[in-house]
């Protein structure tokens, strides 16, 4: 299998080279050039294995040249119990006979971004040696707040790799920020911008596009790659607990095979619900994806009305992974859906550059509608949505998952469809510690780390090990500075 760029399919890529790239020189994004479907009996096989043998099954079918044995090695070392605190990895936990919330924050950081970080290395790792590449992969990361800290834990000393990771400037949580600050490792670096995260985000692209840099960069032994989901051994792993969680029902009888179910999404760059679109394009039995926005409801807009425009006010929210206007995920959907159109890829993205908008054309936005519903979740109503499921379920969730929660709500009543859902839920409640504990009517609240020992006292719930031992670690990164210094910083980095 090969992989093409989705601004000019001319160019083809092995795994290997796509992943080790991460982006197309064009600007591009890589996608396989076929979908691979899931034969008949998949299902009901992968239902009775562990974690771990359904991600070798899974990710096998888009890695040609990766034997079995190297990525059953890689899955041991990624999702294993010294990375994940459940044998499950993501277990599926019953909310009600119609629910299902989809638990993707047991690893090492306590965020979705685990489930594809912790393995992105071990692929990366692979992809070079497959490549016979000798230089040194520079890792340029931004973050809207977990995508951070899951790959600076994932790349720390790892053999052959630097790691940078931009994030705005107050624009994430203070415990997502001490974990960037308290990072590890030799091999790592973090800078705070400022501004938003599109301004992180469109400063690494540019730095990837910049062919000066390169060239100095390559002369000093260093190549960039990225571990944003832009990269497509970024998604990947994300396809497979889409299929697990089907598997996962399958196997306790909630649901019978070939039924279809819903997945809902709290989404802000379009990766995560994305991959919930390849697993449906490989034959898993789904219905509807929902996507499920916050304030910063460019989705839902671009969902119902065909229209993306980022040219609105830019919201800091509670729920600040999903604080994104520029979902750069979306252009691998427009070259699925325009029928491998790059040429037409390319002018909206274009577009998007130059005007900040652009319209997809009738036929797409039909396309689009088949797929997906669209809705999101204001801060109050996300705040309700937390209090509600505490009080109703018994069940601690954070602000990302609140969104979806209250999406599903609102598409239920808006469509009538009972099919049965699954919800992603991206990050564990203790990472937003003061916007949950406002939510369940806590005013007065403690300040740093403290917000984690009162939460579990508010909800009876014990706060993950790796955010419970952050007290006890020293700060190392507190630089800060313009987006249009990170080519300076890069440049200090790997001086």
């Amino acid at each position: 299998m090969y992989y093409v760029s989705t601004r000019n399919k001319a160019l083809r890529y092995t795994p290997a080279q796509a992943i080790a790239q991460g982006l197309s020189r064009e600007g591009g994004l890589f996608v396989p050039q076929v979908i691979p479907r899931l034969p008949g009996s998949a299902l009901n096989m992968l239902k009775d294995l562990s974690y771990q043998q359904r991600a070798v099954y899974v990710m096998g079918m888009y890695l040609e040249h990766f034997t079995s044995f190297e990525l059953s090695r890689a899955t041991a070392a990624a999702y294993g119990p010294a990375k994940f605190d459940t044998k499950a990895v993501a277990p599926v936990r019953k909310v009600d006979n119609g629910t299902y919330c989809l638990e993707l924050w047991h690893g090492p950081t306590c965020a979705f971004k685990d489930m594809a970080l912790q393995m992105l290395p071990h692929l990366l790792s692979l992809s070079l040696k497959k490549n016979a590449e000798k230089k040194t992969a520079c890792i340029l990361v931004a973050t809207s707040g977990d995508t951070g800290k899951a790959a600076l834990e994932g790349f720390k000393d790892v053999d052959q790799t630097k790691i940078l990771v931009f994030y705005p400037k107050d624009g994430v949580s203070e415990i997502q920020q001490l974990q960037m600050a308290t990072q590890e490792g030799e091999n790592v670096s973090v800078s705070a911008v400022i501004g938003n995260f599109d301004d992180a985000q469109t400063g690494v692209k540019k730095l990837f596009s910049d062919a000066d840099l390169r060239g100095e960069l390559g002369e000093r032994g260093y190549f960039l790659s990225s571990a944003n989901s832009i990269n497509w051994g970024r998604v990947l792993p994300q396809i497979v607990y889409y299929i697990s969680a089907y598997c996962d029902l399958l196997r306790s009888e909630a649901i019978q095979p070939g039924e279809e179910v819903n997945i809902c999404v709290p989404t802000g760059n379009f990766g995560n619900i994305l991959a919930a679109f390849y697993a449906k394009q490989m034959g898993l039995p789904v219905h509807k994806l929902i996507c499920a926005s916050n304030s910063n409801n460019v989705l839902t807009d671009f969902i119902q009305t065909g229209v993306y425009d980022r040219n609105r006010p830019f919201h800091t929210t509670v729920s600040p992974s999903m604080d994104i206007l520029i979902s750069s995920n979306l252009e691998r959907l427009l070259y699925m859906l325009s029928e491998e159109d790059d040429q037409l890829v390319s002018s909206y993205m274009d577009q998007l550059n130059r005007e900040g908008r652009y319209e997809v054309s009738p036929a797409i936005l039909k396309k689009i509608q088949k797929f997906f519903a669209a809705g999101y979740a204001d801060e109050g109503a996300t705040k309700a949505a937390i209090a509600a499921m505490k009080r109703e379920h018994d069940y601690l969730i954070d602000t990302h998952t609140a969104v979806a929660f209250k999406v599903l709500e609102d598409y239920r009543e808006e469509t009538g469809d009972e099919t049965k859902t699954i919800v992603a839920s991206t990050a564990s409640p203790f990472k937003f510690s003061d916007s949950v504990l406002d939510a369940l009517g806590v005013k007065n609240l403690r300040s740093g780390t403290d917000l984690l020992d009162q939460l579990a006292e508010v909800s009876g719930v014990e706060a993950p090990a790796p955010l419970a031992t952050l007290k006890d670690k020293t700060v190392r990164f507190t630089g800060y500075g313009e987006k249009e210094q990170m080519k300076e910083v890069v440049r200090e980095f790997l001086k």
